[in-house]
């Protein structure tokens, strides 16, 4: 008996420091391991509420979830390169990251503002259920394939204002003439209807409502238009934004940059994407009314809706146009529209019965 304690006594010292020692050589080689060290632009001004935080956020996920192997630092618009300079600097490779909205790069392919915002289209809980599971993501990836980047979902505002207007709009004949700051498709629809559509820059709104350079403006929505101060520069606040129901923003990843990470550490950055895509939508969920509240009450913004009329005719123009934003010679471009309309045409059906009658009901 003496014998066999002693022997089981040897046995548990020698599992024990051999446990001691795998632990310990495990915790070498994890230490060992390459530290990558990236760069993430972005079209957001620095520290801009909410999209601007994002990038910020996804970078401070990775480093943790990564126990620092994989550090990112921020660059807000203009501080490496031009707001709308992001896409092109993270295809060439200048940067490995950026963060952004995708119907910027329309100049690229019409087809990359289905990823973004199509009038009269996809609220945020309908464009995240497309992207993530109706096939939309796949065809995204195949898109920027083509220019050696991988798109992840990256956070969506839900569905925006349609703007700041500095006279009221009562009738259509109102829109005509008018120069406003509204991009993607929203801005070819309001182009249709008479007016100047003006892409710029977040940065470069508020000097351009308070010099005249344009009339109009269409940002976000209350949370980052009251932060922007647009309160100053216009009066007349309308909604609803039907030229964005539900943006999906984009975190991007040069294609070359993507290969060399191990697949841990790929599985964190898409993770850490996905909890910004959320988190995003709910902060603006819950800061968005307070925000409108603090508009009109306490700075006196006269909220209005923009008339029946005006709102079919934009819904008309729309329909015409979206079917006109892709290259008809592109199988792409075609599947792209084909699953973006057949998932609107179901997704709506189901909704009529559940979402809009909720909401009605309540």
């Amino acid at each position: 008996m003496l014998l066999r304690m002693t022997a089981l006594i040897l046995t548990l010292t020698v599992a024990a420091c051999g446990g001691e020692q795998t632990a310990a050589t495990a915790g070498a080689a994890a230490t060992s391991q390459e530290v990558y060290k990236w760069s993430m632009v972005t079209t957001w001004p620095k520290n801009l509420p909410g999209m601007g935080i994002a990038p910020e956020t996804i970078a401070k996920k990775v480093k943790e979830m990564s126990n620092g192997r994989l550090v990112i630092k921020v660059y807000g618009a203009g501080e490496v390169v031009g707001p709308m300079e992001v896409f092109d600097a993270v295809s060439l490779g200048t940067v490995q990251m950026g963060h952004g909205a995708a119907y910027y790069w329309k100049g690229k392919d019409p087809a990359t503002q289905f990823f973004t915002a199509v009038p009269f289209g996809l609220t945020a809980q309908e464009m995240n259920g497309w992207l993530l599971h109706g096939g939309g993501l796949e065809l995204w990836r195949e898109l920027y394939a083509q220019y050696d980047l991988v798109p992840f979902p990256a956070g969506n505002t839900g569905v925006q204002m349609a703007g700041w207007f500095n006279k009221e709009i009562n009738s259509l004949d109102d829109m005509k003439g008018l120069k406003m700051r509204i991009p993607g498709l929203g801005g070819e629809v309001f182009e249709r209807l008479g007016g100047t559509a003006v892409s710029m820059a977040g940065g470069d709104i508020y000097t351009s409502m308070q010099t005249g350079v344009i009339d109009a403006t269409e940002w976000v929505g209350p949370y980052n238009d009251l932060a922007f101060g647009l309160h100053q520069v216009a009066k007349y606040y309308y909604y609803p934004g039907w030229q964005e129901p539900g943006p999906n923003l984009e975190l991007i990843v040069n294609k070359d940059a993507w290969d060399t990470l191990p697949d841990d550490l790929k599985a964190i950055v898409e993770n850490a994407a996905l909890a910004v895509n959320a988190d995003l939508l709910a902060e603006y969920t819950a800061r968005n009314n307070a925000a409108l509240r603090e508009l009109v009450d306490e700075h006196g913004v006269q909220l209005r809706r923009l008339p029946d009329d005006v709102l079919k005719e934009l819904q008309v123009i729309s329909e015409e146009l979206t079917a006109k934003a892709i290259d008809r010679d592109s199988d792409l471009a075609r599947r792209i529209y084909e699953s973006f309309k057949q998932y609107q045409k179901d997704v709506v059906a189901y909704h009529e019965i559940s979402e809009r009658a909720y909401i009605n009901a309540r």
